[in-house]
């Protein structure tokens, strides 16, 4: 393949890369699909892409290449920087001048374009990877070799991709600690919109998704533009419009002063930037995502509902209660247990015991086996929780190996929920990490661990370097390793709630904990953000008890469980404290699950509209369209007397279906006293009707749910 043009599409999807007039590649369209493109068509379209040559600018067009440089006069944020410490050799910054391309051998339903180029002056090497997958997600990354003479030392590798100019406003996520992926809009204005993680981890207020898009742009409607960085320690995203009118969403890993430098010889590959475009809004951004990451991990077994004894018991671990806890989870339907914070030597609390990651034998003289015995009886499988990346002051580990604790000077970092971070590069410190975890996962059936990580990483140094590239790549060898030792092993990503949730440990991970509060008021629009890259199999929604742990708010049954309904489903409340009431209601909805868990976990995410914010509608779709499941859900009190009419997106406008409520227990509307067609026999209606003018619910009081169900009718009725 010589370097011309070439037109790629997948999945409604095209991308256009062609060559500027210094040769560089550079895409000239990424967006929505292209007809088919003659050589001639793609060359027209080059010709009427090329640039005129302004007073006061470069001599030539200038034409932003897929790797900007600021050698060809790019003004914006480069695609590379780097130094020599030798200033006697090599060129300030990289010129690639002599590029080659081609396409590589991959999935028939993937592509992939391999570009090279070298500069043998600055003594720097490129192979940049442009892909677009079946799902028509585009991905980039970029491998930077040191083909100099002397050490190359590396300040930012960044990857970008082009977005149409129409896209005029900005979307990202913010959010803290029980308040994560909180949307915040601005125009996009000429300038460089930029946010940066430097947690040490992705960060309870990472971005997710910096999407561009059209104004107003929403779930359901307009052009967008999306990208995400592949990485789960620090990391950058921007969006960038140039005065000579490039628009840009960029990002990559974030580096610290001199942590990357190459001998001679030696690479370093970037994070992925990942693209998902869509002409009809967020939801169709979300659903690309969500597809490449259920390819990654395949056909898997139904998610199993699991207790969490977190919220139950705290450290309070007893044997007895824990029996009688496994007992009440298996009389609702649960399929799995798993025992929270406080089982290992010495954690009575939360200031001592980590590192120490064997079986308190005061607490348990018998180890787990007593329980793991019970709940597996009981016909459940176990899981466990771990947090191996940190360890107390408080510890036998920190008191005989004090040099394992990661620190970039003499004295400790400042302290986070009383422990420190273990610097996973002591080779000596990782094998201990590595060992005591599979001395555990050997001796006891072990199917699931919940993996913590509950502080940022502060002056965090490794042999007088900054150490959170190494201490990531660390972090993701231990779960491969743990991984290819026990292959049906399943593990949830958990850093003090959601601040480690990204492509990279998804790839790795079978589930993430999108938040410790699991409040369902503040769950609802959490977990819809989350859900634009999390499949909602993968999501771990949770049924606390009455009373929120983190807020203090009391809410009821129903509406605690319609928000967990539609995720990977699990249970967080001392059962044996529920009435009997209560337990038969939790298990009417834990089989209300089950029987919609096979669609969760093959079916789009849609997400309703509504003009009063204080409604939330989320649901699923058979793929076909055959089949929706839906809660409306009011956060807060409406500002109409009654809800103004609900519309269920992504049903098939051609067919009819039968609608019907489904909420367990029957539908509970305290501010209604009236009747209602949820109140009755299921009605039979168009699918153009339900996504378009939609339907009518009962009045609802704030912190209530709707459960319904549209299933297509078949010719016959």
């Amino acid at each position: 393949m010589n370097n011309t043009s070439v037109h790629l599409t997948r999945a409604g999807v095209s991308l256009v890369l062609s060559p500027t007039p210094s040769g560089e590649p550079s895409l000239l369209h990424w967006g929505a699909a292209l007809d088919a493109l003659s050589d001639a068509d793609l060359e027209a379209l080059a010709r009427l892409h090329r640039p005129g040559v302004p007073h006061s600018a470069v001599d030539l067009p200038r034409q932003a290449g897929l790797l900007a440089q600021s050698a060809s006069g790019f003004t914006g944020l480069p695609a590379l920087e780097g130094f020599r410490p030798d200033a006697t050799a090599g060129a300030v910054a990289p010129h690639f001048t002599d590029w080659a391309w081609e396409l590589e051998e991959g999935p028939p339903a993937d592509a992939m374009i391999r570009l090279m180029a070298a500069d043998d002056e600055a003594g720097w090497a490129v192979v940049v990877r442009l892909g677009l997958t079946r799902e028509g997600l585009v991905t980039i990354g970029t491998r930077v070799t040191n083909v100099g003479v002397g050490e190359l030392v590396l300040t930012a590798v960044r990857c970008a991709l082009p977005v149409g100019t129409r896209a005029t406003e900005l979307l990202d996520l913010t959010g803290r600690w029980c308040r994560e992926r909180s949307p915040q809009r601005r125009p996009w204005l000429i300038g460089t919109h930029l946010r940066e993680g430097r947690h040490g981890r992705t960060g309870h207020d990472a971005t997710l998704l910096l999407a561009a898009g059209q104004p107003g742009f929403g779930f359901r409607h307009g052009d967008v533009w999306a990208t995400h960085v592949a990485w789960s320690g620090d990391h950058a995203a921007y969006a960038e419009r140039t005065p000579e009118g490039e628009c840009r969403l960029g990002g990559g890993e974030l580096l610290g002063p001199g942590e990357i430098r190459l001998g001679e010889g030696e690479c370093y590959e970037s994070p992925l930037l990942v693209g998902s475009f869509s002409s009809v809004g967020l939801d169709t951004v979300g659903e690309r995502y969500v597809a490449w990451v259920r390819r990654q991990h395949g056909d898997r077994p139904p998610r199993p509902v699991l207790v969490n004894t977190w919220e139950a018991v705290y450290f309070d671990h007893d044997l007895v209660r824990l029996t009688s806890l496994a007992d009440a989870a298996a009389a609702v339907g649960a399929e799995r247990f798993v025992l929270d914070d406080g089982w290992f030597r010495g954690r009575r609390h939360d200031r001592a015991g980590l590192g120490d990651w064997t079986v308190d034998p005061e607490v348990w003289p018998q180890g787990l086996h007593p329980l793991i015995d019970h709940v597996r009886s009981a016909g459940m499988d176990f899981g466990l929780w771990v947090e191996p990346e940190m360890v107390n002051e408080d510890s036998d580990l920190a008191r005989e190996h004090p040099d394992w604790v990661l620190r970039g000077r003499a004295g400790l970092p400042v302290g986070w929920r009383h422990q420190q971070v273990l610097d996973l590069q002591v080779p000596e410190a990782y094998a201990h990490v590595r060992d005591a975890l599979l001395a555990l996962l050997d001796e006891y059936d072990i199917a699931f661990l919940k993996w913590d990580h509950n502080r940022d990483l502060i002056d965090a140094g490794h042999a007088a370097r900054p150490a959170v590239h190494g201490q990531t790549l660390a972090f993701y060898r231990l779960l491969d390793g743990l991984r290819a030792a026990h292959p049906g092993l399943e593990i949830e990503s958990c850093a003090s709630g959601g601040g480690r949730i990204d492509l990279g440990v998804l790839a790795r991970t079978d589930r993430v904990w999108p938040s410790d509060t699991i409040d369902a008021v503040e769950r609802q629009r959490i977990q819809r953000w989350t859900g634009l890259l999390v499949p909602p199999e993968m999501l771990g929604t949770h049924v606390g008890g009455l009373v929120a742990h983190t807020t203090g708010r009391t809410l009821g049954l129903g509406f605690r469980a319609a928000t967990a309904l539609l995720g990977h489903f699990g249970i967080e409340w001392d059962l044996t404290m529920a009435s009997d009431a209560e337990r038969a209601e939790m298990a009417a909805w834990v089989a209300l699950h089950k029987r919609i868990r096979p669609l969760v976990a093959s079916g789009r995410v849609v997400r309703g509209e509504a003009p009063d914010p204080a409604v939330v509608v989320s649901g699923v779709v058979a793929p076909d369209g055959g089949e929706g499941w839906y809660v409306v859900a009011t956060v807060a009190t409406v500002v109409t007397q009654s809800l103004a009419p609900v519309v269920l997106p992504g049903l098939d406008p051609t067919r009819r279906y039968r609608i019907s409520c489904e909420t367990p227990g029957g539908q509970r509307h305290t501010a209604d006293l009236g009747e209602s067609w949820v109140d009755g026999d299921p009605v039979e209606v168009g699918g153009s009707v339900l996504g378009t003018v939609g339907v009518r619910l009962p009045v609802m009081a704030p912190e209530e749910a709707c459960v319904i169900r549209a299933v297509a009718l078949t010719p016959e009725g």
